[in-house]
């Protein structure tokens, strides 16, 4: 079953900042797109560098019973109550940051979890990504792109693709004017139900 995206006051957006880099430029291209949200909608700021974790244990054969660190249960809670969430990563080696990737391994931990409903509760909803490299070409972030994008297909949440910037030294992103005049219009697009590669052009077959 299809389920629709939420609009207007039933939506909620949950910005999750994956620098390494206290008010960087990933943090300010989101930023500059969430002003363009309408004011009713609320959002919601979680960094990630100020709420670690320790790295993640894939312990599901093991044991029933694991220690549940409290910024984890607040990073749960926080991404259950949003109707989209925000990855906002920098490019770090063409990929995500570590931060960013240890808080989707712990995905892994909630969808595992004993009486855990955390993919059904995820489905429908909508994924999108921020990122700011100092490459001027788009396509080096090609694996960030996949990782998103195929986290939300499996998920069977929408994507709403990736908001591009370029910069590297503090506020450089301010310079980029494509990626500003795109900020503006982001979080209006379209989101599709995502869907892994080999499943494109396969609607009704």
């Amino acid at each position: 079953m299809q389920t629709e995206t939420p609009r207007g006051a039933d939506r909620s957006f949950l910005f999750v900042l994956g620098s390494s880099r206290a008010d960087g430029n990933t943090e300010t291209l989101a930023r500059a797109a969430a002003e363009q949200l309408p004011a009713e909608i609320p959002r919601r700021w979680v960094d990630l560098a100020k709420l670690p974790l320790p790295d993640f244990e894939d312990g599901r054969h093991e044991s029933e019973f694991r220690t549940v660190h409290a910024n984890e249960e607040l990073l749960r809670q926080a991404t259950l109550e949003a109707t989209d969430i925000v990855i906002a990563s920098p490019l770090y080696w063409y990929s995500l940051s570590a931060h960013t990737k240890r808080y989707l391994d712990y995905w892994s931990g909630w969808l595992t979890a004993p009486g855990s409903d955390f993919k059904q509760r995820m489905a429908g909803r909508t994924l999108w990504g921020v990122t700011v490299m100092a490459d001027r070409d788009e396509v080096v972030a090609d694996g960030l792109v996949a990782s998103l994008n195929n986290s939300a297909a499996y998920m069977r949440m929408r994507f709403g693709g990736v908001l591009f910037g370029n910069g590297s030294r503090p506020g450089q992103v301010k310079n980029d004017a494509r990626a500003m005049v795109r900020a503006k219009t982001f979080f209006h697009s379209e989101t599709p139900l995502a869907r892994f590669p080999f499943e494109e052009g396969t609607a009704g077959r």
